[in-house]
């Protein structure tokens, strides 16, 4: 392991600061998005979520789960909490998958975002619309949820693409040493 210099944690505490700063730009002008416009428009904070989720820590990505789904319940009109936990849910799991088992690739990223905004779309509509056996209850599935879940999904790559430059500049860099290069060869 290569010591740092100080020279090097101040330009690392440096830039995470920036970079969260940006994240939680992002997603302030997510909300704004959200809550501006049509009726019918994705759910921008999900993926947004997501992509913090698939890049740090479980902390970052609960708390940040959290934040937005509280953004979501307000821009929804939903009970205060409900999306907070789903998405604190979604996000520390999807943190987890991609530290143990997934890459952070486009394919990858794009699955889990369309899963998760599924499960989260389903789950609204079960909770605030067949549960209370409306008429033609299956037509707000089709007509609505649906397009709102494709909408969804279809953000997430110009989100993806967003994140993707954000990290680039502003990700801290992993310093090997040559033992450490030659060990991993």
């Amino acid at each position: 392991m290569r010591i740092r210099s100080s020279r090097e944690r101040r330009i690392l505490r440096f830039k995470t600061t920036i970079r969260w700063i940006v994240y939680y730009f992002l997603i302030l002008l997510s909300f704004v998005l959200m809550t501006s416009g049509t009726w019918l428009k994705p759910v921008l904070l999900v993926p947004v979520a997501l992509c913090i989720a698939v890049n740090n820590d479980l902390l970052g990505s609960a708390f940040t789960g959290a934040f937005c789904g509280l953004l979501i319940d307000i821009a929804c009109g939903r009970l205060f909490g409900y999306n907070a936990v789903l998405l604190t849910v979604f996000c520390v799991a999807v943190s987890l998958a991609f530290e143990l088992c997934l890459r952070y690739k486009f394919i990858n990223y794009m699955w889990v975002t369309a899963l998760v905004a599924f499960i989260q779309c389903w789950l609204d509509y079960k909770f605030y619309y067949q549960i209370w056996n409306y008429s033609d209850v299956e037509r707000i599935f089709s007509r609505v949820t649906l397009h709102v879940w494709l909408y969804t999904v279809i953000s997430a790559v110009f989100i993806f693409l967003i994140f993707k430059l954000v990290n680039h500049f502003l990700m801290p860099k992993a310093h090997l040493t040559i033992e450490e290069v030659i060990k991993t060869c």
